[in-house]
């Protein structure tokens, strides 16, 4: 549209893809089994990152096990019971 602002124009509106499906449960648990094994790389390096003000990397590692940990609980979960859907439509 000449002469109205850029800022002005309707944003152009697409249709959403579908979601990707793939091999959650292994992903999740790849993840998580990265977080921890960084957690525990620089866990001797403890006195280092304290007296550099970077404790925050061992946490957060920590952090990202830890929520990893809930996520291969609820992708389980969810996979459980997608296969319980698939089976109980298929009767």
């Amino acid at each position: 549209m000449p002469g109205v602002p850029r800022s002005f124009r309707q944003p152009v509106r697409h249709e959403a893809p579908d979601p990707l499906e793939g091999p959650v449960v292994a992903t999740i648990t790849g993840g998580t089994i990265i977080w921890f094994v960084l957690f525990l790389a620089q866990l001797p390096f403890y006195g280092w990152f304290h007296s550099h003000g970077h404790t925050w990397w061992l946490w957060t590692c920590l952090t990202g096990g830890v929520l990893g940990t809930f996520g291969i609980w609820y992708v389980r979960r969810r996979d459980a019971a997608i296969k319980r859907a698939a089976g109980s439509a298929e009767q």
